[in-house]
């Protein structure tokens, strides 16, 4: 069993014969067709792929670059206003060959927070590192095989999946001019795996096992883990192993932060020109960049001059510059608007996640969901469909397992989140837990009352919870839902004593994905690690998640997948609510738009229709 928190260091296993990685990385051949990808090009506006094609005629937005968000005047209700007398964009969404030119407005509700590769998951932070760091692998979003990128083939991997060696592809640096060399992937990947207590910097949830790298020569590199490390290749492949420069490197957990974005160095397409702390970050083209993964059609430089990623925290604010022409693109539009604003013509991409499903994790230390029964009880509870129905659109499919559908390691459970409010009450009265005439239940002079956080990254996070708690109110439990922003719900969700129902999800095309979520040295969702005593109050559990990263071999990883998946539900820790998508919205002008596997945005093929247009009219390039 792993200890937590704490990297593995072990004497070198030895190397057996190496073998290549599969293409196909741990995708099981039971996995469903992937909902949420493809090319929105060839599908209706609503069907929830992750590649855009599109354009417009957009209002003037050089006057955007020149206020700040707050300046725009639009408040409450603005959205709707604007959209019964902004004219409806009907520009031709498909067709043409890309253009070369001009920055994409984007806004984003959300402030980023770090760019340190291994805490970039946070949607802010991700949606900058994917535009500006190369990964030694590519995954891609619609298959999950892996390609090479920046490694110039897949790696040679030896047969318990403990060495993996990378050849490196040659020419490729930094935007400072320093070289991608295979001793600075070697830093790379010793920070990434090993992480720096001195400088508040922990190492990657995605590498387990890591030992140390060895330069065997200019462009070759070796990597070394104590024990199976199977997910190593896909870990490269994602923005968390974002490659960046050596002095970048040296950095501290602030030097990572706001006010330095402009100062993160890599070899990606984009670089960060400016930051304006908290409101606006600028990205710059790279005209020399001539490293994307080889397989691409598309090589070279980007299409795009630049992006402009502005934070609009009021939703009605970021709707309404999509709307009025003001922005090209917004990430996170609620479900009511998907229709609204299809129907004056913008696109709409819902991109999957390819992970743990959005769920309510049940933490049973904790007395009163120490009983199974009770837990069984909750469940049965929550009318799961009355909250897609009242709150969500077909682009979130309800939850037919632990992870979603096109996960890897996807196992479906039929009836096993059945609502059954009557079969809620007989659980209860069974757990002894009487009404006595009130509206919630108690027991032993104890009342069954629940607190569940808000979880602000997450979509309608507080209707869901609010629906949530009605159900419950049926059946006698009380749930109340934690008040606060976003540093109060991270640090209450600590707190078994604050916390008792978690609501979250996690993204990961990969089987660690499950690990990530629940095991005691991750995110430790049902706070199945407790750190005052160092046990696991569940130990079983835990040496489970062990297994599904390391077992060698696909067959065995995903058998121990299941098994995790089948004592989640078996002793009911888990309410499955919807598989979560990232949702897009917009302007028709724009085409290209992609994102990786788990619903980043990647911006290296995104271009706008009107860019020739407007450079040959003199128009602004932004």
């Amino acid at each position: 069993m792993s200890r937590p928190h704490t990297p593995a260091h072990t004497a070198d296993p030895g190397e057996p014969a190496p073998r290549r990685a599969a293409a196909r990385h741990g995708a099981p051949a039971d996995r469903g067709t992937p909902a949420g990808r493809g090319t929105l090009a060839s599908r209706g506006p609503l069907a929830g792929h992750s590649t855009l094609a599109g354009h417009s005629t957009p209002a003037s937005h050089s006057a955007l670059a020149r206020r700040s968000v707050l300046g725009l005047g639009l408040g409450a209700g603005s959205a709707l206003a604007l959209s019964a007398c902004a004219r409806p964009d009907t520009d031709p969404a498909e067709g043409g060959s890309p253009l070369t030119g001009g920055v994409l407005v984007y806004f984003d509700p959300q402030a980023w927070q770090t760019l340190y590769p291994p805490q970039v998951g946070f949607y802010p932070n991700g949606g900058i590192m994917n535009n500006i760091a190369d990964r030694l692998l590519w995954q891609d979003p619609s298959t999950l095989e892996l390609h090479p990128w920046i490694a110039e083939s897949l790696p040679q991997i030896n047969d318990d999946a403990t060495a993996f060696t990378f050849r490196l592809r040659p020419g490729v640096t930094h935007s400072d001019g320093s070289p991608l060399d295979a001793a600075n992937v070697k830093r790379n990947m010793d920070l990434y795996g090993l992480g720096d207590d001195k400088r508040q910097l922990p190492p990657s949830e995605q590498i387990s096992n890591y030992v140390s790298g060895e330069v065997l020569d200019s462009r070759t590199v070796r990597f070394r883990f104590s024990a199976p490390s199977p997910g190593f290749a896909q870990a490269v492949s994602v923005m968390n192993a974002g490659l960046l420069s050596n002095a970048t490197l040296t950095r501290d957990s602030q030097g990572f932060g706001p006010g330095s974005a402009d100062r993160i160095i890599a070899s990606g397409p984009f670089v960060v020109e400016s930051e304006e702390l908290g409101t606006r970050l600028r990205l710059r083209a790279r005209t020399d960049y001539d490293w994307a993964p080889p397989h691409l059609p598309h090589q070279g430089r980007p299409y795009l001059d630049g992006v402009e990623i502005i934070v609009g925290t009021e939703y009605s604010v970021r709707v309404g510059a999509l709307v009025s022409g003001q922005a090209d693109a917004i990430r996170q539009v609620d479900a009511p608007d998907e229709a609204r604003l299809t129907e004056r013509g913008l696109r709409i991409v819902a991109a999957a996640t390819n992970g743990v499903t959005n769920s309510i994790a049940m933490r049973f230390p904790h007395p009163l969901l120490s009983d199974q029964r009770v837990r069984e009880a909750l469940i049965a509870a929550v009318d799961r469909k009355r909250i897609l129905t009242k709150l969500f659109t077909d682009n979130y499919p309800l939850a037919t397992g632990i992870l979603a559908h096109s996960a890897q390691g996807y196992k479906r459970f039929d009836g096993a989140w059945r609502h059954d409010p009557a079969q809620a009450g007989r659980l209860l009265d069974a757990a002894g837990w009487a009404r006595d005439g009130g509206a919630t239940r108690v027991k032993d002079g104890a009342a069954l009352a629940l607190r569940v956080n808000d979880a602000l990254p997450q979509p309608r996070s507080k209707e869901v919870m609010t629906l949530v708690q009605e159900d419950l109110a049926k059946v006698g439990i009380a749930l109340s839902i934690n008040p606060g922003d976003m540093a109060t719900q991270d640090a209450d969700a600590l707190s078994l004593e604050r916390i008792q129902l978690y609501h979250s999800m996690v993204g990961r095309a990969d089987f660690d994905v499950i690990k990530s979520q629940f095991a005691g040295t991750r995110r430790n969702a049902l706070l199945n690690y407790d750190a005052d005593t160092k046990k696991y109050r569940d130990p079983q559990l835990e040496k489970l998640l062990d297994r599904v990263s390391s077992e060698p071999q696909e067959a065995g990883r995903r058998g121990a997948s299941w098994a995790v998946q089948d004592r989640l539900v078996d002793r009911a820790l888990v309410l499955p609510l919807f598989e979560e998508p990232q949702v897009y919205g917009f302007r028709r002008r724009v085409r290209g738009f992609a994102c990786e596997a788990v619903g980043r945005p990647a911006f290296y093929d995104t271009w706008l229709a009107d860019a020739g247009e407007r450079a040959q009219n003199g128009g602004p390039r932004r």
